[in-house]
């Protein structure tokens, strides 16, 4: 059911690849609720992925952008505030990518300059889009910005390898990043904790499908789903929650905050 919560809206959506993807959940969820988007990946991204599907379902353009290249924003930014007549209001970031992960490489045998090129897309691509925002003034007052991030930030999971750190430096440059641009704007920076859902990046993970029973089973709601996810940046775009900035928000039912279940308990004296 639609609210028109995002009516007159205009937004930029990183990452979407394919039909189980947030960003792709979330797309379709914003234009439901009123908003215009544009959609933007990196070109390599764009040859692997189906975006002109989820684009020609959204009225969307595609404009490609790789994250790591301040040009390449510089130009998203550009012709996105060309196409909607006027500055963005929302910025989805959704960008993750570890070569070490995916070479199957112990985080106790990483390779730096695989290291290197994690921390680049998956976190500094965030200073980076909103630095560009920044300067350009692209974004309008009291706009938001949220980033996907995972709880590995906080706690260990070890064959999230460095991806958690990542996500950590991805958290801590949207608190950073977020005092700056609200005093200057009032845009909001957030980054959002999802729960371990069933993405094409995500399954590169080993031990993946644990993390989902396991969280499953400690969450006292459950997992969340890529569409709850979708349902919840939409509230985050919204002007309903306009003095929320800088916060690192858990969306995993309640799996952040739970010591031990019954089920994994019953699971264990088995």
């Amino acid at each position: 059911m639609a609210h028109n919560l995002l009516k007159g809206k205009k937004g930029i959506i990183f990452g979407a690849l394919d039909e189980k993807s947030l960003a792709w959940r979330t797309a379709l969820r914003c234009v439901e609720e009123g908003a215009e988007i544009v959609l933007t990946n990196a070109p390599v991204a764009l040859r692997m992925g189906e975006i002109n599907k989820l684009a020609e379902i959204c009225k969307a353009p595609v404009i490609p952008a790789d994250v790591t290249i301040t040009d390449d924003l510089k130009n998203l930014f550009t012709k996105s505030m060309e196409h909607f007549g006027g500055k963005i209001d929302f910025v989805l970031h959704s960008v993750g990518m570890s070569l070490n992960v995916r070479k199957g490489k112990s985080y106790t045998d990483l390779d730096y300059d695989f290291s290197l090129k994690t921390l680049n897309i998956s976190a500094l691509s965030l200073h980076r889009v909103l630095q560009t925002a920044y300067q350009m003034d692209a974004i309008n007052e009291w706009g938001s910005v949220v980033a996907l991030t995972y709880i590995a930030a906080q706690r260990a999971f070890p064959d999230y390898s460095e991806m958690a750190d990542a996500k950590a430096m991805l958290e801590s440059v949207a608190r950073s990043f977020g005092y700056h641009y609200g005093l200057k704007n009032k845009v909001r920076v957030n980054t959002v904790s999802q729960s371990p859902t069933p993405t094409t990046a995500g399954s590169g993970v080993k031990g993946f499908g644990g993390f989902i029973g396991y969280a499953e089973k400690m969450s006292p709601l459950g997992n969340a789903s890529a569409d709850n996810c979708a349902d919840y940046l939409v509230t985050l775009f919204s002007d309903m929650t306009k003095m929320v900035t800088m916060q690192n928000l858990y969306h995993d039912g309640g799996f952040s905050f739970t010591g031990v279940s019954n089920a994994i308990m019953e699971a264990l004296d088995k």
